[in-house]
């Protein structure tokens, strides 16, 4: 149990038992479209399937120091990210 909750920090996509199913987490990769195509608002494969198990938090007015690591002015993390609609590489 220790070891699954260290690798689900890592991963993206955790599989006990059995294989992959090769279809990679990427923005080229989208399944989806109006009805009939798909029933749901999110896409099941791709990064837009990430949609699907986000849960959106709004942080406003809170300081610095209690931000996650990710939100932080700075980016102390480099991690490439979008921040007032603008694109940073995270170096």
């Amino acid at each position: 149990a220790a070891l699954l909750e260290r690798l689900t920090r890592l991963a993206g996509r955790v599989v006990v038992g059995g294989w992959p199913t090769g279809v990679a987490v990427a923005d080229a990769q989208h399944h989806g479209g109006p009805y009939p195509a798909a029933t749901s608002t999110a896409t099941s494969v791709g990064t837009a399937a990430v949609e699907r198990w986000l849960r959106p938090v709004a942080y406003q007015t809170t300081p610095q120091a209690l931000l996650p690591p990710e939100l932080r002015d700075g980016n102390p993390l480099g991690l490439p990210r979008h921040v007032d609609g603008r694109a940073e590489n995270g170096a």
